[in-house]
């Protein structure tokens, strides 16, 4: 909390609907840096991971087969923070580099963006989680085509998304 109030101020440190803080940071390694920050102060860097939700598929684009990191800018992003897969999946690694103590990315591309989820499984998978929920939908058959191409190493199983607790189980078979 110190270290959000330090940077932006008290009203930064009031509590969301969903019991967090909301500073008003700029980007993404804004954030990472401010929590990496937090943990390290805290004296708990031994015992804390970091887990990342990215939702990409609320900023990508079909049209451009982009993904836009400024997506929320009212006068629209400028042309570099709109990225390829290749260039995300580059983004990715160097948050991996940056913050060694993130260990799941959940998310990281677009629902249906199989190659670019496969090529991130096949540069980092063995030393991240990559937890496909939105890529999922705890659904049987997306599992096993992400089995068959290797999309992603983690399954967030949840049984709202699949309507029962039988396909739930099915599925996580």
């Amino acid at each position: 909390k110190s270290c959000i109030k330090k940077k932006y101020g008290q009203d930064a440190c009031n509590v969301g609907d969903e019991g967090g803080f909301a500073p008003s940071v700029q980007d993404n390694t804004e954030a990472l840096d401010v929590l990496m920050e937090a943990i390290e102060k805290s004296g708990h860097k031994e015992k804390v991971k970091i887990g990342t939700d990215v939702a990409a598929s609320e900023f990508y684009n079909k049209d451009t087969q982009k993904y836009d990191l400024d997506f929320k800018h009212p006068e629209g992003s400028p042309d570099d923070m709109k990225k390829s897969p290749d260039e995300m999946i580059a983004y990715y690694q160097g948050w991996l580099e940056k913050y060694p103590l993130l260990c799941s990315i959940e998310d990281p591309f677009d629902q249906d963006d199989w190659e670019a989820y496969s090529k991130f499984q096949a540069a980092v998978g063995d030393s991240v989680q990559i937890v496909g929920d939105d890529l999922l939908v705890t659904n049987p058959k997306r599992i096993a085509k992400a089995l068959e191409v290797k999309a992603c190493n983690a399954l967030l199983l949840k049984v709202n998304q699949i309507g029962s607790i039988t396909e739930a189980v099915e599925a996580a078979q």
